[in-house]
């Protein structure tokens, strides 16, 4: 029987898996909603300007009230959809998820902490399905309707990083942190591939508007599950879970009925802001997340507009490189342990391993995609580039808890609020950049400014990152009675 510690970590794979697809699948429908013939005949012309985007018709597009049918679809081969977007509207359109996903990073690790992670990850879903069923009718009102429900979508998917990270510190035994920890992180990688796969099958064979009410729908089905199948802590878990388990979780991770809960107030914050190893994963993050968010939303495009595959091949491609991620993160996360476990490398090293597998292999990746020709060896430099991105899971992303396990939930919530910038900033940068100029001299520009910030993510942390508890997470403060709370813990090697 799998024990409940592991299913916890499957369904919350599962959960981000959800929200991560509910991030992408846009990307991939977005190419079969917008009308290209009419905005490529629009650029030609800088003195129209788009007034209404949605229209009545899925073959009539509307520029100054004017009816331009004959602009659209003409063909079976073509994909042109029914709204008249263009890049820098499309740039955000992409970004706007991100605004709502920024805002609600720091509430979300709070009302996780201080609340409960299960439903705030329940309801984490419950927003992006909600939202998703609504787009098809929002997008046809206005785009700025549609814009909203993004919004909506980024803060469901803000608040679920915070709630899997308590999640997993409430139910993983010391020497199992890192297996379950990988295995719900990297379902953001397996909820990537399964979207862009998805959503490409049901546009070029359904239509768009079915990429977001089947995958609505379907989704619908985790929240009854997750709901019904898992609780907050092992102590609360009533059903599947044995007895053995439950006293062998709580005993590994020290939890009583009279465990107590830091106050906000007490977080040392000057001591984290100022901390050369909190900041090297400050700017690891944010750096490694520019690389992360290009390809995650960008590669789509890229693809369709530069290497000029078809919307079913277009996803086909787009999915290979994350599955691969997928598999790579969890691969990569049991040798590291291993490796670990043998005393053969400290802490420390494994998270700059890891790191550097997540940069320096990107890197090299896009610098090798700016100058080929060849179509089949960019797509398998871009294949190769961000299956490494998942060293992240086990290098960066995993050191918070290492340097300080007391405030691990609030370093998080820091270190993901600022590493979102780049979400909302990369769509409008590439829009406005590849405006009228769907060139691979434009994507060279926006490429090489990705390799830049790597260059800065290896040294940074390759000079600063550590895997020793810091001396400001042994703080005196006072503290709440709340009963089921995870006594702070810290890896015995270094």
């Amino acid at each position: 029987m799998l024990p409940v510690r592991y299913l916890m970590a499957i369904m919350g794979s599962i959960g981000l898996a959800i929200i991560y697809g509910f991030k992408v699948n846009l990307s991939i429908a977005i190419v079969a909603m917008v009308n290209n013939t009419a905005v490529r005949e629009l650029v030609r012309n800088d003195s129209l300007q788009i007034q209404n985007p949605a229209i009545k018709s899925p073959n009539v597009s509307y520029v100054d009230g004017k009816n331009l049918s004959l602009l659209t679809r003409t063909g079976p081969q073509q994909e042109d959809g029914p709204f008249v977007w263009d890049e820098s509207q499309l740039g955000i359109i992409l970004a706007s998820y991100f605004w709502g996903y920024i805002v609600s990073l720091m509430p979300g690790g709070m009302m996780a902490e201080y609340l409960s992670a299960k439903w705030v990850l329940n309801m984490s879903v419950l927003l992006n399905v909600v939202a998703s069923l609504l787009m098809p009718t929002a997008a046809e009102i206005h785009y700025a309707v549609f814009i909203v429900l993004r919004i909506i979508q980024g803060i469901g998917g803000g608040v679920s990083f915070p709630a899997i990270h308590v999640m997993v510190a409430k139910w993983a035994p010391p020497n199992e942190r890192s297996i379950l920890a990988s295995i719900a992180y990297a379902g953001t990688a397996l909820g990537t591939v399964i979207s862009i796969l998805l959503s490409g099958l049901i546009a070029a064979n359904l239509g768009w508007k079915w990429v977001f009410y089947i995958e609505g729908l379907l989704c619908l089905i985790w929240c009854i599950a997750w709901g019904l199948m898992i609780q907050d802590s092992p102590e609360k878990q009533k059903v599947l879970i044995t007895t053995e388990e439950r006293e062998y979780i709580m005993n590994s991770l020290g939890q009583t009925k009279e465990s107590h809960k830091l106050k906000l107030s007490t977080v040392p914050w000057f001591q984290i802001l100022k901390s050369p190893p909190f900041l090297a994963i400050l700017v690891a993050h944010f750096c490694s997340n520019f690389g992360w968010y290009m390809l995650l939303i960008e590669l789509p495009t890229f693809m369709n507009k530069i290497l000029h595959y078809e919307l079913k091949k277009n996803a086909w491609l787009s999915a290979l490189p994350f599955f691969c991620m997928w598999v790579f993160t969890l691969v990569l996360s049991k040798v590291l342990v291993i490796m670990q476990d043998k005393n053969w490398i400290s802490v420390t090293v494994s998270r700059k391993i890891g790191t550097l597998f997540s940069s320096a292999v990107p890197m090299f990746c896009l610098l090798g995609v700016s100058y080929v020709s060849d179509k089949n060896l960019a797509v398998a430099l871009m294949t190769i580039g961000v299956t490494c991105i998942g060293g992240m899971y086990c290098g960066f992303l995993a050191n918070h808890i290492d340097i300080a396990p007391n405030f691990a939930g609030t370093l998080v919530a820091i270190t993901n609020t600022v590493a979102t910038i780049p979400g909302f900033v990369v769509p409008i940068f590439v829009g406005n950049l590849t405006h009228g100029n769907q060139t691979i001299e434009a994507w060279r520009v926006i490429f090489f400014m990705t390799v830049g910030l790597y260059i800065i993510e290896m040294l940074i942390y390759t000079m600063f990152g550590t895997g020793e508890e810091q001396p400001w997470n042994k703080v005196k403060c006072h503290a709440v009675e709340r009963p089921e709370q995870t006594v702070p813990l810290k890896e015995t090697r270094h």
